[in-house]
């Protein structure tokens, strides 16, 4: 009898290998990995009406093209990027951006909390700053700030989404999502401030 071999889809070699080869846990690890993400991406250019069927268009885009894949970016870099593609393809007119103008004097005072490279300068009420993966281990902290992101404007999700966690460079999300540098440094101030909030209010109250 001999033994299945498991192949580790974490490696993106490993993974691009078994894509070429029609692999279908290969393309199942990809979607189970990647969807949720693409679709915010998605939701943040042409809207939640199409955004489902814009990833879904995308992915037969994605495994045509994957034999001209060059290796110049992470795979991940490079599907996002094809998703939005697709994405301005099916929008009609551009999406409407927000202006710096638009800033509140309250938002203008939360800038001065991150330093010039967008880290936080003032961390928020109670956060130990030598420790602040001991706050996050709170299971109920969690759960507070996955449900304030759910419930952020599409934009400001997709932007906190792409830096934030799947740390993409800013010029990397403009090109993205099409906004300016401006624009995204604004929404992801405003999405931060939500999170900030969210935390602060936790600390001082143990609630969402």
């Amino acid at each position: 009898m001999v033994a299945t071999q498991v192949l580790n889809f974490e490696d993106e070699k490993v993974l691009i290998t078994a894509l070429l080869k029609n692999d279908e846990l290969a393309f199942r690890y990809l979607v189970k990995t990647m969807y949720s993400s693409l679709l915010i991406v998605a939701r943040a250019i042409a809207g939640s009406s199409i955004a489902d069927e814009v990833v879904q268009e995308s992915w037969i885009s994605v495994l045509g093209a994957l034999p001209k894949f060059e290796g110049r970016s992470t795979l991940k870099t490079w599907i996002t990027r094809i998703v939005a593609n697709e994405a301005k393809r099916r929008k009609k007119k551009e999406s409407r951006l927000v202006s710096l103008d638009t800033l509140t004097s309250e938002e203008d005072s939360f800038l001065e909390r991150f330093d010039s490279k967008g880290h936080w300068g003032a961390p928020p009420v109670s956060w130990d700053i030598a420790s602040p993966d001991e706050i996050l281990e709170e299971k109920q902290l969690k759960r507070c700030i996955d449900a304030t992101v759910k419930v952020l404007p599409e934009k400001q999700k997709a932007v906190f989404l792409l830096r934030d966690i799947e740390n993409y460079s800013l010029q990397q999300i403009c090109n993205i999502l099409e906004v300016s540098d401006s624009n995204v440094r604004v929404l992801l101030f405003r999405a931060r401030n939500r999170l900030y909030q969210t935390i602060e209010h936790f600390q001082e109250t143990g609630e969402c």
